[in-house]
């Protein structure tokens, strides 16, 4: 894992991540990282994984921009057979 150095940061926003931090029990350096993704999150309108559908997800993890389509395909087939097996299956009963 690689280290970032940010330099020149005024009083008044170290202050405001310090708080941050403090409010979440989180380390300065955590609170940071954490802002630092949410901004990049909100700046590129990328969902967070709890957010996106499974479908994107998978299709992330599979790097389907990488031409792996295929294997994508064949694990989507997978899942919508396992899928379908369920709706066969008596519902479980809770008391």
């Amino acid at each position: 894992m690689g280290d970032l150095l940010i330099r020149n940061i005024s009083d008044a926003l170290k202050r405001d991540i310090a708080a941050a931090a403090d409010r979440t029990g989180r380390s300065l350096s955590d609170e940071a990282k954490e802002l630092l993704r949410r901004g990049l999150i909100a700046k590129s309108d990328i969902k967070p994984l709890d957010e996106q559908p499974a479908y994107d997800v998978l299709r992330a993890a599979f790097g389907a921009d990488e031409g792996l389509g295929d294997d994508f395909s064949a694990v989507l087939d997978e899942i919508e057979a396992e899928r379908k097996r369920d709706f066969g299956r008596p519902a479980m009963e809770f008391e």
